[in-house]
């Protein structure tokens, strides 16, 4: 088992193994613990009490976040004609139809989101289904969509997407370890508050089981769920 470094178990002493705090003092230690030469990436983790193998329990959506990710996010946009004019002026790094599903099949890969008008869908689907995989455009986050300008404008200024994964956590960044305070404590409160608006009506028991925050190379910091103003 590798040992953790000095910087890692000084930091973890400041946090202390099980003590929970508020969403405020975690925001505060993080950026405290975060040490690394470079601006570190700061994600929320959150566990929920809900079974993922159920359809109907099923927590994924988008939040903009007030502040940003830190993270400049390259977007491709599906889109033909005027559709695709819109793409370019609302600031989408590559706009294309059959010439940027081809050039995907060839093994281009570098970007972050892809965007979709409706009449694309078709095209896109049936070409980059097993390529694009979780990437692939989905009306329910919003990336198929005839208002490209707000879709693109919404994705550069800041929206993430936060789904469950198979242990039934939601892994999400809320920002750079060199925001302020109350910059992360906002992207927090923002998107902490979507996961709890976003419970599902047959979730029984408690919802949000236990909360961390984490830097990239930082211990995690543990939040009390019970102090959550959103979840009381």
């Amino acid at each position: 088992m590798v040992k953790p470094g000095k910087k890692y178990r000084e930091s973890a002493k400041v946090i202390g193994d099980d003590q929970l705090h508020d969403v405020a003092r975690a925001v505060e230690l993080v950026k405290e613990t975060a040490k690394a030469k470079f601006d570190e990436t700061i994600e929320l983790h959150v566990r929920l009490g809900i079974d993922p193998k159920k359809s109907d329990q099923n927590v994924r959506g988008t939040v903009v976040l007030p502040h940003g990710t830190g993270q400049s996010k390259k977007v491709i946009v599906f889109a033909k004609g005027e559709k695709a004019k819109e793409a370019l002026d609302a600031g989408a790094d590559i706009v294309g139809d059959q010439d940027l599903i081809d050039r995907i099949k060839g093994g281009w890969l570098d970007f972050d989101v892809a965007v979709a008008t409706p009449d694309m869908m078709g095209a896109v689907g049936s070409n980059l289904g097993k390529i694009l995989a979780q990437r692939m455009p989905n009306p329910k986050i919003g990336t198929v969509t005839q208002n490209l300008k707000q879709a693109v404008g919404e994705i550069k200024a800041g929206k993430v997407e936060y789904r469950l994964d198979k242990a039934a956590i939601i892994h999400c960044i809320v920002g750079k370890a060199s925001f302020t305070k109350d910059a992360l404590l906002d992207n927090v409160s923002a998107l902490l508050d979507a996961i709890v608006r976003a419970k599902p009506a047959s979730a029984k028991g408690t919802y949000v089981r236990s909360i961390s925050l984490a830097s990239t190379m930082g211990p995690g910091v543990r939040v009390d769920p019970t102090r959550l103003k959103a979840a009381a």
